[in-house]
């Protein structure tokens, strides 16, 4: 049985499809899969068991990689099509089932993938790890280490929480009496993001550092499984975490997080978004919807994240 997985270009889109993935993966044992998204997300899928080939979609003009897209799966012939992209690709194959994504902003983007292949509840979204992953994981935090991780950045300026509001965090859950007491910090971010971190390593003593911008998503998800906290802005890594299974705070401000929330099951609660007294439409009726520009997630006070994590961490004693 073979079957075509396409989905997102982003990390974060495509971490939440990975629950609709492994569901597949469940409800057709003896399938094989192959994958299509963007370039950044093809490490979410290398070590996914029973998926044979990952296409990598780098954006091209005149949709350019769409057209290469097809030419490599069009000689196929499939048993299910999934498009979580929405594109008119999957009416031109030969398959047996498509299952193609609409527009939906109503719902969470995890539930929103699941329901489109009929599953209820949504599989959570999940991590398929890398031996060599795992083995640098346990050196950089062995067993009985305690690690706070921090995700400051964000592709869209104005969704970041004012990094001194992380180093402050940081330096008040890790200080003397602090829920996590002389814990290492884990900060992870983007390739070249590594000075808008700096105040936020400089809350702890060098030697209890664990610097992760930049690393590859394999081994940086492999970390955050090891980790007893996450606190980081709506972005990819914060999708990650949550998919990792770390208790995850995700922070907002001019996103959604009625749809785009750090996911995990109600009966598991590993995952939370926090927002200040505005909503999202709030916001953008009030700052605009720009790219750039000053945070738009100000209302979000350090006391508010403070006690958020203090919560999480008495109710998961057992990772902190």
């Amino acid at each position: 049985m073979r079957i075509l997985f396409i989905t997102s270009n982003r990390i974060g889109d495509a971490v939440l499809s990975t629950g609709l993935l492994g569901g597949l993966m469940e409800r057709y044992p003896d399938a094989t899969f192959w994958v299509a998204c963007g370039p950044l997300a093809v490490q979410l899928f290398e070590n996914a068991p029973r998926v044979e080939r990952i296409i990598p979609m780098k954006k091209e003009k005149r949709a350019g990689h769409w057209r290469k897209l097809l030419a490599a799966i069009l000689p196929r012939r499939w048993d299910v099509v999934v498009d979580l992209r929405g594109s008119a690709t999957a009416w031109l194959l030969w398959t047996k089932k498509r299952y193609i994504l609409k527009p939906d902003h109503t719902l969470h983007r995890v539930v929103h993938n699941a329901r489109v292949a009929d599953f209820d509840p949504p599989p959570n979204p999940r991590l398929w790890h890398g031996a060599a992953d795992l083995a640098e994981a346990e050196r950089l935090i062995p067993q009985g280490r305690k690690v706070l991780a921090v995700g400051p950045t964000a592709a869209w300026p104005r969704k970041m929480w004012p990094v001194e509001r992380y180093a402050a965090l940081v330096a008040r859950l890790t200080a003397p009496g602090g829920p996590m007491e002389g814990a290492y910090l884990l900060v992870s971010g983007g390739p070249g993001e590594g000075e808008i971190c700096k105040p936020v390593f400089e809350a702890v003593p060098k030697e209890r550092r664990i610097d992760l911008v930049g690393a590859e998503l394999g081994l940086t998800g492999a970390c955050f499984a090891r980790c007893a906290l996450y606190v980081g802005n709506d972005s990819g890594l914060m999708h990650l975490a949550a998919a990792a299974g770390t208790p995850t705070l995700g922070l907002f401000g001019p996103t959604s997080d009625a749809q785009y929330g750090p996911w995990s099951s109600e009966s598991d609660g590993r995952a939370r978004a926090l927002r200040g007294e505005r909503s999202r439409d709030q916001i953008i009726a009030e700052e605009g919807d720009a790219y750039f520009g000053e945070s738009a997630v100000t209302d979000v006070s350090v006391d508010m994240v403070e006690e958020a994590a203090r919560e999480m961490l008495a109710r998961f004693p057992e990772v902190a």
